[in-house]
């Protein structure tokens, strides 16, 4: 049934994804205004519009099943729900008023996770029940490949394209990668969609689940990724102006060459796990390609302080919401 509780968690599902779009506009757009291919408002705009196209490809809904599935469906209730989206909400705001690339999607999944094992534990049951580990697992692992993978495939593409671009002259190679930058910046835009818009989307379908509003065998609602699509587009249009800071200038030094190679190995990198139904973080993919290119220069060209502590924030999104969910959903037991 539809209750004011399930309208409330959707609200802010959605708020969350609009979240999310501010929060992770840099991923696409930094190094394109870094570069001054696009002014900051042209950017915004580019991203957004193919963020919301990926809604019109991506019909199988692969990476919004793997966070749906993550939390056991016997553990999971509207509390447990709301807990895990307020404690995302807080850690994404917080992280963004630092400028820190933080991983959304990690925070609502460790959100989720944490209110649903306290959930367990006071009902007698073990955090390991309350959990898919085997979804976990491949979430947690993909922490450290999603980076990996986006920098190996980086450093392979800027040394293809450097040999290439031997045998034009400067001048003309800067102008063909400011144009090929487009691109690039459209399918880091379009495949950072198609990841993050499922993830909430998961999180809305299983809170109709939970209050009996569909069976979890019932296909998704087709205005559930219509809304979500919409809201990380807009959010994106909000911009995410503190973040792209970060990660267009702080981590390495970025040329229209460069932009090019980390957002088309950042798309491609997106556009595997999503195939793969894993549901990665944008951040920490894009993080990985830009050291990637910074590597094919030179070791010191990356500035490793900024990146170690951009991996600490990383290691803490998961446990820290996690932990943030778990006092919330304590508090709801009490009072509610």
């Amino acid at each position: 049934m539809v209750t004011t509780l399930l309208v409330i968690v959707i609200i802010m599902a959605i708020a969350f994804d609009y979240i999310n779009g501010f929060h992770d506009a840099a991923n696409s757009i930094a190094t394109v205004v870094s570069t001054k291919v696009l002014s900051p408002f042209q950017a915004v705009l580019w991203a957004a519009i193919f963020n919301f196209a990926a809604y019109f490809y991506f019909d199988d809904h692969k990476v919004a099943n793997t966070v749906a599935k993550t939390v056991v469906e016997n553990f999971i209730t509207i509390h447990v729900i709301l807990a895990g989206l307020i404690a995302a909400i807080a850690w994404n705001l917080l992280t963004w008023y630092y400028g820190i690339p933080s991983s959304s999607s990690h925070t609502l999944i460790g959100g989720f996770a944490g209110a649903g094992v306290t959930y367990a534990m006071l009902n007698g049951a073990s955090p390991a029940d309350a959990l898919n580990l085997g979804y976990v697992f491949k979430i947690i692992s993909f922490i450290v490949l999603a980076p990996v993978i986006g920098m190996i495939i980086s450093i392979v593409i800027t040394l293809i394209i450097v040999n290439l671009s031997r045998w034009s002259k400067p001048a003309t190679a800067e102008k063909w990668f400011k144009g090929l930058q487009l691109l690039s910046s459209a399918a880091l835009s379009f495949t950072h969609g198609g990841n993050d818009a499922q993830k909430v989307m998961g999180i809305i379908f299983v809170a109709l689940v939970a209050n009996n509003v569909v069976s979890s065998s019932d296909p998704m609602p087709e205005w559930i990724p219509l809304v979500c699509y919409g809201a990380i587009s807009l959010g994106t249009m909000s911009g995410g102006w503190r973040i792209v800071k970060t990660m267009g200038s702080k981590i390495t030094k970025v040329t229209p060459l460069e932009g090019v190679a980390a957002e088309t190995a950042g798309a491609i990198t997106l556009g595997i796990t999503e195939h793969f139904a894993i549901p990665v973080s944008t951040t920490h993919t894009i993080t990985g390609s830009i050291i990637g290119v910074g590597v094919t220069k030179r070791m010191s060209a990356v500035r490793w302080g900024v990146t170690i502590n951009l991996v600490w924030a990383w290691v803490l999104t998961i446990p820290v919401s996690a932990l943030l969910a778990s006092i919330i959903y304590l508090i709801f037991d009490l009072f509610l």
